[in-house]
């Protein structure tokens, strides 16, 4: 053992045995006992960044009195890119609701700006009051079916894999790739034998989900259905439950939670839209919701702390105990888990909803992504009909999945028109990234559109430029004004773009604040609400159409993929 080791626990046990001096006492509180699920009345030391000890100790004392001492919170899957935010705004957002680490998988941004993605997202590390983790992408591009912005391959996995923020492989999203026994696919598992590799396989059942798990896969948060939740803890997968900003999982997954499989759960958001950040919260909420559905508020803790950290090999952190990181979150009580007072390393960082300290947000250092598009013109958006059937693709609320509907082609003059007295509208994918001129063209139901348009570059996850509308003009202008912003949301109609949010970070994040974001955001939702959009989250839901991993039907750049056939299929015909 080094020197400065053995000096650094030297000097760490002297404290703890009350021989040093502590750097903190936190007195008259209860400790969250995540072990043996027990409060417990003690004081808590604090010295050299970790946790020395329980009881009485003498050094500079923080009244607590009454109140629960926590491990700090830990989102075990989140993809920052959802947020909108930067980093350090994401940062100012959770760190005072308790969040002292997040395990993000940085896949939006790398399938549109590669290496340069990634290290964007690194060069946060250590800058913040969170622990920043990454997973590194597995599947960039996410399918063969949509053309990204960059690839990252095995070479760029072995270039980063010892980075000391990286603690595995994320989301292996090309299941069919693992079952059918892929080389490149299995050589990116293999790269990461003994870490963590993370799952993501919807609908994924019998010997086709042993196979998967027997690959080396140790969790998965796209179960929908009790049914898939049981299947993966059989198997034994840590299950990922998912409460986001569109998919919510976690009402039809609780049952799954039993004495017996409460170690092997997680709750997780994956993606959280900015105005659910402000105003529902992060993972507070998440919490109050699972004791609300009936669990002990001590077990409930666990599946963010404990949980998280031991399935990510996290040893230092998740409870309140010596030797561990004095990542700790002050709450009034369990049961209404109102953070009072987040400590990271030992040192306040947050108190009241505010951090200690103002984190400065970015000007620059954000990797340069114009987009590049061709043609963009309203007859570039003509689609003609060429059967008497058409599939649609079906919405599906609360859910990423989506539904596959036939249904007579809406023709007028040999062209595809939407069709609002059936809620069919016109859906286009735009590649925005190499300048290909590539334009998927199909159709959606559900969104509730009665003129207008709304375009994005927020697409998973190759991230193009996506569009729904009912005229083919408004689809054009809306489109064009992103190119104009280089990224982001708009609300176009009647020839005039109603709002608007820059996203000029890669298309997908931006650097204003978090409230600056929801305003343009709540605007974007007023203006879609006067055009007969009934969603509550309009652009989440056009974000996900666009995801050819997640079943059933799809649009990319490339065409109409059928995800449960895991090919581009035609547009017209059954």
């Amino acid at each position: 053992m080094p020197v400065r080791r053995v000096e650094q626990l030297r000097r760490r046990i002297q404290a703890a045995t009350g021989q040093a001096p502590v750097a903190l006492v936190l007195r008259g509180g209860w400790v969250a006992d995540v072990f043996r699920g027990r409060l417990v009345k003690t004081d808590v030391a604090v010295a050299d960044g970790i946790i020395v000890g329980w009881g009485e100790y003498e050094g500079p004392g923080l009244d607590v009195s009454g109140q629960v001492i926590c491990p700090g919170l830990i989102d075990g899957h989140i993809h920052l890119e959802s947020t909108l935010l930067s980093p350090p705004e994401f940062a100012r957002a959770v760190v005072p609701q308790g969040t002292t680490a997040v395990v993000a998988d940085p896949h939006e941004i790398v399938n549109v700006a590669g290496v340069a993605g990634l290290e964007y997202i690194l060069g946060f590390q250590g800058r913040l009051p969170l622990d920043l983790f990454v997973l590194l992408p597995s599947c960039v591009p996410a399918s063969p079916f949509e053309t990204n912005g960059a690839d990252f391959d095995l070479a760029d996995l072995q270039r980063f894999q010892g980075h000391a923020g990286v603690l595995g492989l994320a989301e292996v999203m090309n299941f069919p790739g693992v079952v059918q026994g892929d080389p490149q696919m299995l050589e990116k598992i293999a790269l990461f034998q003994g870490r963590v590799v993370d799952g993501h396989a919807p609908c994924l059942r019998g010997r086709e989900l042993n196979a998967y798990r027997l690959a080396g896969i140790g969790s998965d948060h796209e179960s929908t259905t009790l049914a898939e939740a049981h299947d993966r803890l059989a198997r034994g997968f840590y299950l990922m439950i998912r409460e986001g900003s569109t998919a919510k999982n976690m009402t039809d997954l609780w049952p799954a939670v039993t004495p017996a499989s409460l170690r092997r759960i997680m709750l997780v958001s994956d993606d959280l839209h900015p105005e659910d950040l402000q105003h529902r919260g992060h993972l507070p909420a998440l919490v109050r919701k699972a004791q609300a559905l009936g669990c002990d508020p001590l077990a409930v803790l666990a599946l963010v702390t404990l949980n998280p950290a031991e399935y990510f090999r996290l040893f230092d952190r998740g409870a309140v105990a010596p030797g561990y990181r004095a990542d700790l979150v002050v709450v009034d009580s369990l049961e209404t888990f109102r953070v009072q007072l987040v400590l990271k390393d030992g040192r306040i960082v947050a108190t009241g909803g505010r951090l200690t300290e103002p984190l400065p947000l970015p000007t620059n250092g954000a990797p340069p992504k114009p987009l590049q598009v061709k043609d963009l013109s309203p007859q570039a958006f003509a689609l003609p009909a060429a059967g008497e059937l058409v599939k649609v693709i079906g919405l599906i609320p609360g859910q990423i999945l989506t539904d596959r509907l036939i249904r007579p082609t809406p023709v007028r003059d040999g062209l595809v028109q939407a069709d609002l007295q059936q809620d069919i509208l016109k859906l286009a994918v735009v590649e925005r990234h190499r300048g290909t001129g590539h334009l998927g063209l199909g159709l959606v139901h559900g969104f509730g559109l009665q003129r207008g348009a709304l375009a994005s570059t927020v697409a998973h996850d190759s991230h193009n430029l996506i569009i729904v509308g009912v005229s083919d003009a408004d689809m054009s202008l809306a489109a064009q004004h992103l190119v104009d912003l280089g990224g982001g949301l708009a609300v176009a109609a009647d020839g005039r773009i109603l709002a608007d949010l820059p996203l000029p970070v890669a298309g997908l994040m931006s650097l204003a604040s978090l409230e600056q974001v929801t305003a343009r955001q709540a605007a974007l939702h007023e203006a879609c609400r006067a055009l007969g959009l009934t969603l509550p989250d309009p652009f989440m839901a056009l974000s996900f159409l666009a995801l050819p991993v997640i079943p059933k039907l799809k649009l990319t750049d490339q065409g109409l993929v059928d995800v449960e056939r895991f090919a581009v299929v035609p547009l017209f015909g059954e």
